[in-house]
């Protein structure tokens, strides 16, 4: 148990620096790797049903204890601890991957796989006595995955889904070794079986990425022996059974050969602003706003001229030139009122009373009317 949560701490140690290293990443979209190799722990629900052999035999045994006991303070003393109902391990795999097209990665990995379980009975004398089985397994992998297109599947901070399929191999090394004996398994050409999961590229930082998977295996592995070679009152048939199940993998790869980077786009709403490699703000004027702005302003100017322009011209066509005519018919009605009479008695002209918002200088008409002489108010020189 100790051995486990030392696991556990380490799993929860690596999501967490994986954490830090997603923070200084600006996005993820691409996994530029060429060729990487990768280290991945997990965390493993072996699908191993032939536990229940093992837990038949501590059973039995248990109540071998009980029955020897002769009285009831040597029954008190025997006790039992039972196997674990789940199978739960920590694999780690090692290996290699290429990206041979873009978002497209075959690899090849080995994994070792190590389930210890162990139990203690006290007989009635309070001795104590160790029953124990281990699974081992030592299974190589070829891997296609491939990344799946982000108008499938979108996350606001960008990333890189995946799915991944597997085929497995058993090598030596596999077997189920017991408190009562050892158990091979055999290693077939064709393989032992297959894996599908599913991952996530949620954390980046140079040449170093961080995925996550979830998945199912199945490892299914035989032997030339029995169960009953390795635990008491086992069946009596070729033994058999599997290695794979549920499976949570975190998978740290570092890319030894990678893709030149490309050329920052900046058609990419994606790009974040912030990070080592910001780049300053260039901020460009544009000259033919400045233009625009002096046609503007001297169209305006223009405006306000012809106005002004416009408001004097209204002036002198509405005010001044009928004030001059009227007095030009004032002047010449005088005149004509003042013919026939003595010129002695002649009224003066008076000029009329121009408007206050006429001009001050109006215009004056330089042909004056002519006082015509009455033939007969003319006396010639003889008279």
């Amino acid at each position: 148990m100790k051995i486990k949560s030392y696991f556990i701490s380490l799993l929860m140690v690596w999501l967490l620096s994986g954490t830090a290293f997603a923070a200084s990443e600006e996005k993820l979209d691409h996994d530029n790797s060429i060729l990487s190799v990768f280290l991945q722990p997990s965390i493993s629900f072996i699908s191993f049903e032939e536990r229940k052999y093992f837990q038949d035999a501590v059973d039995t045994i248990y109540y071998g204890f009980k029955s020897s006991a002769v009285n009831s303070a040597e029954s008190l003393n025997v006790a039992k601890q039972d196997f674990q109902k789940v199978n739960f391990c920590f694999p780690i795999t090692a290996g290699l991957q290429w990206q041979f097209i873009e978002d497209h990665f075959l690899s090849a990995g080995i994994s070792f796989i190590y389930d210890h379980e162990s139990v203690v009975l006290t007989d009635r004398r309070s001795g104590t006595h160790s029953y124990e089985y281990t699974l081992q397994g030592v299974p190589f992998f070829l891997e296609y995955r491939f990344a799946l297109p982000k108008n499938f599947i979108t996350l606001s901070t960008g990333g890189l889904f995946s799915v991944a399929v597997r085929w497995y191999w058993v090598l030596p090394g596999t077997e189920i070794y017991t408190t009562w004996g050892y158990l091979g398994a055999k290693t077939p050409l064709l393989g032992a079986g297959f894996g599908l999961s599913v991952g996530y590229l949620f954390a980046s930082w140079k040449n170093f990425k961080l995925y996550g998977d979830i998945g199912f295996n199945s490892i299914s592995v035989k032997s030339e022996k029995m169960f009953s070679d390795i635990v008491p009152n086992g069946p009596s048939e070729k033994a058999k059974w599997n290695l794979g199940g549920i499976q949570l993998q975190i998978r740290g790869s570092f890319g030894f050969w990678n893709k030149p980077k490309p050329k920052d786009d900046d058609d990419d709403d994606d790009d974040d602003d912030h990070g080592k490699g910001k780049k300053p703000k260039v901020t460009f004027i544009d000259d033919t706003k400045k233009d625009s702005v002096k046609v503007d302003v001297q169209d305006s100017a223009k405006t306000d001229t012809s106005v002004s322009q416009d408001s004097s011209a209204v002036q002198d066509t509405s005010v001044v030139q009928p004030a001059t005519q009227d007095s030009a018919k004032i002047d010449t009605s005088v005149v004509q009122d003042s013919v026939g009479t003595a010129p002695g008695n002649a009224i003066p002209s008076v000029p009329a009373k121009q408007p206050e918002n006429a001009l001050e200088k109006a215009p004056v008409p330089q042909d004056a009317p002519k006082k015509n002489a009455d033939p007969a108010n003319v006396k010639s020189k003889g008279d």
